[in-house]
This record gives C-alpha cells, sequence and structure tokens, in this order.
C-alpha cells in the first residue's frame, strides 16, 4: 500500500515562500538567520525538527491508547543538531526528544515500552538518517516523583 502527500511552494520574496500543504494548513516560510534570513521566520529547519516531534507525539499517544496507559499529559521540547562540513554541506546529525510524560497506575515501564514502540512505529522517525535520542522524563501523578 502506497500514500503520498503533496505540498506546494512558491517564492514570495527573497529568501521566502508560501507553503500550501495538502492536508489544508498554509504559511510563511523563510530561511533561518545563520543563513541570511529573518528570525521569527518558519523555516526548513523548524520543519524538520517539528516533523519528529510531531509523528513522535501523534504515534505516542496512540500507542498509550492501545496500552490502556492512563495518560495524564504529554508534553515534549525537541531539539536537532546541525553540523556544517568543510565544503559548505550540512546535515542534522541527531534530534533529541525531551518528552516529560505524567501517568497514573504505572511505575514508569509501561511508559517506556510504549516510547520504545512509538519509535519502531514512527514514519518520519524510520524515515531520517539522523540519530534519535529520547530522554523522557515520567511523573506517576499522585507519588510527586519521577519513574
Amino acid at each position: 500500500m502506497t500514500t503520498s502527500y503533496k505540498t506546494w511552494v512558491k517564492r514570495t520574496g527573497k529568501r521566502k515562500g508560501y507553503l500550501v500543504c495538502g492536508n489544508g494548513p498554509e504559511m510563511e516560510f523563510g530561511a533561518p538567520p545563520d543563513a541570511h534570513g529573518r528570525k521569527g521566520w518558519f523555516t526548513p529547519e523548524d520543519a524538520f525538527v517539528a516533523a519528529v516531534n510531531t509523528c513522535i507525539h501523534m504515534m505516542f499517544l496512540w500507542v498509550t491508547e492501545k496500552l490502556k496507559i492512563d495518560l495524564v499529559a504529554y508534553e515534549c521540547e525537541a531539539e536537532g543538531f546541525k553540523k556544517v562540513y568543510l565544503d559548505h554541506t550540512e546535515e542534522f546529525t541527531r534530534v533529541v526528544l525531551r518528552p516529560k510524560i505524567t501517568v497514573r497506575n504505572d511505575d514508569g515501564s509501561k511508559v517506556r515500552r510504549a516510547l520504545d514502540i512509538t519509535r519502531k512505529y514512527s514514519l518520519i522517525a524510520a524515515s531520517i538518517k539522523s540519530d534519535l535520542i529520547i530522554e523522557p522524563q515520567i511523573i506517576v501523578e499522585g507519588s510527586g516523583e519521577p519513574a
């Protein structure tokens, strides 16, 4: 089975453009400040890190439902690390996710299992060559202690 996803972009100015996603969202984007763009623009680099973060997020929600984990809260900071080589080519070498996960009625073991399953079945995580590091903070509601 094959599914495709489409986007459309158009140049709207020097180092900036307009993006239309096949699922509906539209937005301006541009180059980041380190590539002669401006601060405050949505950038391809933001989109890459956000793609990893949002895909892991959505897959984790699905897995916690399947495992019947009593999920109270989930939030996650993601950070992509870019390397610039001598010939000025660049790549993201790793993406670090730092989810803060609050649950009830679990010692953290089911959450760790859910994270392993999430990583395995995340389309974006499976599609990138960067290292993906997940550094979870698991909180069991009521105990006040990290799991």
